[in-house]
């Protein structure tokens, strides 16, 4: 089993990152964020990847990645799932209600492929689809308007929920519309399923599979690259043409 498509959204302008220049082209490891996500998920045999960029964007097309036969660019939206969306929506005339669609975020270039195969895998039979996730380890804590504790909550059936997360193209596509045609923006593709009242599959993932969201995050992804200490081929490195 494998995805029939790869949707990378990557029109955000990184408000919370605090640079002119977005967090999916800062320089990391010698190599800009999203050089090390795409070369990651082009692992993922025969798979089409569809990056969704904003339109006034003008680093993507100097990156070599570009030109690579299974990428595909598209214009993406304001918010992130609006960029999903469009992207899903580009590929109407092409993919089948059934194809299966892994969504991943382009900061989160420290993916683990066995990972992304490990998710392929546990859904092989399931008829919604899911997402990595791994569970909560520190203690949670409600917390008021004034900065005071609420309540301390238990953490037994609590995720942090990553990407890739993977539905198919029917489910997925019908499932975001949904939620733009009553103007409500899911926080990811399992929430705008279960809006719909399906129950998406949580499979375990990596720890180390973080989201770069603020300056210090570069450092710590620069780390996990560095500690996860893979060969080219294992870690996502791909020659390209």
């Amino acid at each position: 089993m494998s995805a029939n498509w790869i949707v990378v959204p990557a029109a955000g302008q990184g408000r919370r990152f605090g640079e002119i220049l977005p967090k999916q082209y800062q320089l990391l490891a010698g190599k800009t964020v999203i050089e090390h996500t795409l070369e990651r998920l082009l692992q993922i045999d025969q798979s089409v990847v569809v990056v969704a960029i904003n339109p006034a964007d003008s680093q993507w097309r100097r990156l070599p990645v570009f030109s690579h036969p299974r990428i595909r660019t598209v214009h993406g939206g304001k918010e992130r799932p609006d960029s999903v969306r469009l992207a899903l929506d580009c590929l109407q005339r092409e993919a089948h209600v059934d194809d299966w669609v892994l969504v991943h975020d382009v900061a989160r270039p420290c993916i683990r492929v066995t990972d992304i195969n490990k998710l392929m895998d546990a859904l092989k039979t399931h008829t919604v689809g899911g997402i990595l996730a791994v569970p909560v380890s520190d203690t949670v804590k409600r917390v008021d308007q004034q900065a005071g504790i609420s309540a301390t909550v238990s953490r037994a059936d609590l995720w942090l929920a990553q990407t890739p997360q993977m539905f198919r193209y029917g489910l997925l596509s019908w499932s975001l519309n949904s939620a733009y045609r009553q103007q409500w923006q899911p926080t990811d593709e399992a929430a705008a399923v279960e809006k719909l009242g399906h129950s998406p599959l949580v499979v375990e993932g990596s720890r180390d599979n973080i989201k770069i969201t603020r300056r210090e995050d570069l450092a710590i992804a620069e780390a996990i690259i560095k500690f996860q200490g893979e060969s080219p081929r294992q870690s996502g490195e791909l020659e390209l043409p």
